[in-house]
C-alpha cells in the first residue's frame, strides 16, 4: 500500500509541474484570477472548461487534490 501511495506522489507530482510549466502567465494579476476578467475564455465564461487554459488549470487542480492526498495518507502511516 505504501508503494502505490509513493508512485501515486510522484505521478502527481510530476502532473503538478508539467501542467504549471505549460501554462501562459497572465497579465492581468491578481483581479483578472479572481473573476474580475470578462473574457469569453474564463473559466464562467461562454466556452466554458473547453479553452487550452481551462484544462491546464483543471488537470494542475486535480494532481495538487491527489498529491495532498496521497502525502497526508503516507505520512499517517
Amino acid at each position: 500500500m505504501q508503494t502505490f501511495f509513493s508512485v501515486l506522489v510522484l505521478i502527481s507530482a510530476l502532473g503538478v509541474i508539467i501542467s504549471v510549466l505549460m501554462q501562459e502567465g497572465s497579465q492581468g494579476g491578481l483581479g483578472a484570477s479572481m473573476g474580475g476578467s470578462s473574457a469569453p475564455e474564463s473559466m464562467w465564461g461562454r466556452s466554458g472548461g473547453k479553452t487550452k487554459e481551462a484544462m491546464l488549470k483543471r488537470a494542475t487542480m486535480i494532481s495538487a487534490v491527489v498529491f495532498m492526498i496521497s502525502t497526508l495518507v503516507l505520512a499517517a502511516k
